[in-house]
């Protein structure tokens, strides 16, 4: 994941990933997922946390790297679904002041920042196995995460 997305017109409007494992160990075989995924041109990436249960600061960091890539050509990247201790992780990285951090689930709390999550187009899973096929939240109900430990 060395070479910026040129700026063009997007191909498609959404891509979905769900990321089962998400650590230095996968970072190669996820790179090469991404690799591809961007060369797609998406106008919108969608990284599903729902199923992922560790990340690390070298996953945190390739987050940002892809961020940076679809900025450059014009795309977005959210992140949907992370547990409440990965979503910690994300909040203490700052993470969620660089890109939407989201949720489906009513239960974690008022919206603070939602994300422009649109109905998926592809769906692929990330090296680790158990991506499974959780259905995607409408658009209309998707809404920050915030864990309701948080005072």
């Amino acid at each position: 994941m060395t070479t910026p997305l040129a700026r063009r017109e997007c191909t498609i409007p959404l891509v979905e990933v769900a990321v089962t494992e998400f650590d230095l160990a996968c970072l190669p075989e996820t790179g090469a997922v991404f690799d591809r995924l961007l060369a797609l041109r998406p106008a919108q990436v969608v990284v599903d946390l729902s199923a992922c249960r560790h990340i690390d600061a070298a996953a945190i960091g390739f987050l940002l790297d892809v961020h940076r890539r679809l900025t450059r050509a014009d795309g977005v990247l959210t992140v949907r679904e992370p547990n409440p201790r990965i979503w910690r992780i994300l909040q203490s990285a700052r993470l969620d002041h660089v890109l939407p951090v989201v949720g489906g689930d009513a239960a974690a709390g008022s919206p603070e920042r939602p994300g422009p999550v649109a109905p998926p187009v592809g769906r692929a899973v990330v090296p680790g196995g158990g991506g499974g096929s959780r259905r995607p939240a409408p658009a209309g109900q998707v809404r920050a995460r915030r864990p309701a430990d948080w005072a």
